[in-house]
């Protein structure tokens, strides 16, 4: 698309050509979304996998504010698991920190986050990451159909669970770690190391801040 504007030259209106309007590049973002309480490496692990195989240009770490299946009360502050994701992901350039769902409030349905990114680019591919256990959850998800014509789902492949859904998948395998957060809050509370299973920086801040004791 040229760009144009008007000229008076000599009394005459005269049209000037301008530099050609750049139009924005669509580009394959993944969205990694979650409670992050903590983050771990398995996070970090399944994210890297995903750009990797798919070719993604970006994952958005997305900590949610109010998640609609987790019990709110087994959170702690918004503002801590934002700082531990920030923490986790730092150093590796194709690793985002985004707080659309903190800085929106209320309950983090995944539907209106997506809606709200598809209106910022929509020029953008989104490729939202679910473990292989969620997938059969899928049809309970708030909008879930306008959801699905709006995002690629990538499944990460667990081989308890079958590849088996309602909405297209694209399934990426990766190695298999028995890792959660809850196991991770659990040790901490009894006193167990949680070294290897967390990025360094993460388990100092939570030892610095005394979460989970």
């Amino acid at each position: 698309m040229i760009s144009t504007k008007s000229k008076s030259v000599s009394g005459v209106q005269v049209e000037m050509v301008e530099e050609p309007l750049t139009q924005a590049k669509g580009k394959k973002i993944g969205i990694l979304g979650g409670t992050f309480n903590p983050p771990h490496l398995a996070h970090l692990m399944i994210a890297e996998q995903v750009a990797s195989q798919l070719g993604l240009d970006k994952i958005l770490f997305i900590p949610d504010y109010l998640p609609p299946h987790v019990d709110k009360k087994e959170a702690i502050a918004a503002e801590h698991r934002v700082e531990m994701v920030r923490l986790a992901i730092q150093g590796n350039p194709n690793f985002d920190l985004d707080l659309i769902e903190i800085n929106r409030g209320g309950t983090s349905y995944s539907y209106d986050t997506v809606k709200a990114l598809k209106e910022m680019h929509p020029e953008n591919d989104y490729y939202f990451i679910i473990g292989g256990d969620m997938v059969n959850y899928l049809p309970t998800w708030h909008e879930i159909d306008k959801l699905a014509r709006m995002v690629h789902f990538v499944g990460v492949d667990r081989p308890e669970y079958e590849r088996d859904a309602k909405y297209p998948i694209i399934w990426v395998d990766t190695p298999h770690f028995d890792l959660s957060s809850t196991m991770i809050r659990e040790k901490v509370n009894k006193g167990c190391s949680i070294k290897y299973l967390v990025p360094d920086a993460v388990e100092d801040y939570i030892r610095e801040h005394h979460l989970y004791e």
